[in-house]
């Protein structure tokens, strides 16, 4: 299947604006696969499935979860705004037959981000980040840091995430923290060697 063929799967599964915003998240991630390197077809197509279950009732949700084999945590059950990414990787391989790790991880952590992560996962978390649908307060800063270093990108848009969700006093996943502090950690032995 190609990106129209997955289009036309998405489309009557979200509203309208859900579906624009998928969109302009693929568009955005191949224009950061090509220049960062990445396989811009996988991040095509990661980027128009990655919400592919976000307005998926709760019990559809938890049921593709359980089909694939998953088991959320006692955090991850708690936290209902994680969901999507889990059973939208968890629907693109049982429903859509996709068997590409680096696509399913990509849909998976697009939201959470984690340690480790790999390029073409950290083209979707930016490119949800930064599509030209978003509008939030700093999405400038952000876009002009991504333009630069998409690493940089990714450590700003997880201290965005950590700041925003312990403002509001919500559970922050795991996976964000460790990515955070791994990327942190990636950042100062990186300036330590460029200023030895």
């Amino acid at each position: 299947m190609n990106v129209k063929d997955y289009e036309r799967i998405i489309e009557p599964r979200m509203k309208a604006v859900r579906f624009k915003h998928s969109k302009n998240v693929a568009k955005e991630a191949v224009r950061l696969a090509r220049k960062y390197g990445a396989d811009a077809e996988k991040a095509e197509i990661a980027g128009i499935l990655h919400d592919i279950t976000k307005e998926t009732p709760d019990d559809e949700q938890l049921d593709v979860i359980r089909r694939a084999g998953i088991e959320l945590t006692e955090m991850e059950k708690s936290s209902r705004k994680l969901w999507h990414a889990i059973s939208g990787s968890a629907y693109v391989q049982v429903e859509l037959g996709i068997s590409d790790i680096e696509i399913i991880d990509a849909i998976r952590y697009h939201t959470t981000g984690r340690a480790g992560m790999t390029l073409l996962e950290k083209v979707i978390f930016i490119a949800d980040f930064i599509s030209a649908d978003r509008d939030y307060e700093g999405v400038d800063r952000m876009r002009r840091v991504a333009d630069k270093s998409l690493d940089e990108a990714v450590l700003e848009g997880m201290a965005f995430t950590i700041a925003d969700l312990a403002e509001r006093k919500l559970t922050i996943a795991p996976d964000t923290f460790a990515g955070y502090n791994d990327m942190a950690a990636q950042r100062a032995k990186l300036k330590k060697i460029t200023t030895a």
